[in-house]
């Protein structure tokens, strides 16, 4: 990483994967059933998850966008997501399968960018976005503790993100090619 990398926008980026320990530390405080700690762990990985929103805002800005910053944001964003979904399928709360297929994707899509790199990082679109944040909402929704009654919708909107997150990955890939192809 340059020295030019070295920003505001890029810590904050960095300050969000080292806090998210914390967050899961908390989720599991009391073998995780304690509906007061699994507030505040709604709120710790809530206020990790807007510095999404600042650290992107500040970098459009103050004209601070990286290569580095367009390839760790997205990891950032899948460190955070899939912390807690793991976290949630270990507590018993979320189904094993719902963590395998979004992760699936999430890792498939790190690798692929990986693979790709040399073109230049593809940074994330507008539907990777509205997926990170409806997936965000779904977990959130996972971590506090709701009355039963609001399960359903807790676990449609769960079905929106898996939905989101097959379908974006798929046009991620199709896009990529069809870039790459065009070059």
């Amino acid at each position: 990483m340059s020295r030019s990398e070295i920003n505001l926008p890029n810590s904050i980026t960095i300050s969000r994967i080292l806090a998210l320990p914390i967050c899961i530390y908390v989720l599991f405080k009391n073998g995780g059933d304690d509906s007061t700690w699994r507030i505040i762990a709604w709120w710790l990985f809530f206020f990790v998850g807007m510095t999404d929103l600042l650290d992107g805002k500040l970098a459009r800005s103050r004209n601070t966008v990286t290569e580095f910053g367009k390839l760790i944001d997205p990891i950032a964003d899948k460190a955070l997501i899939g912390s807690a979904l793991i976290s949630l399928s270990v507590l018993g709360d979320l189904p094993w399968w719902v963590t395998i297929v979004i992760l699936s994707r999430e890792i498939g899509i790190t690798i692929f960018r990986f693979a790709v790199i040399k073109g230049g990082v593809i940074p994330a679109n507008r539907g990777g976005k509205i997926k990170t944040t409806v997936q965000n909402f779904a977990v959130g929704f996972y971590i506090l503790p709701l009355d039963d009654s609001l399960h359903i919708f807790r676990d449609a909107f769960m079905g929106l993100a898996l939905i989101l997150t097959v379908a974006t990955g798929l046009w991620y890939v199709k896009d990529a090619f069809k870039n790459s192809t065009s070059r």
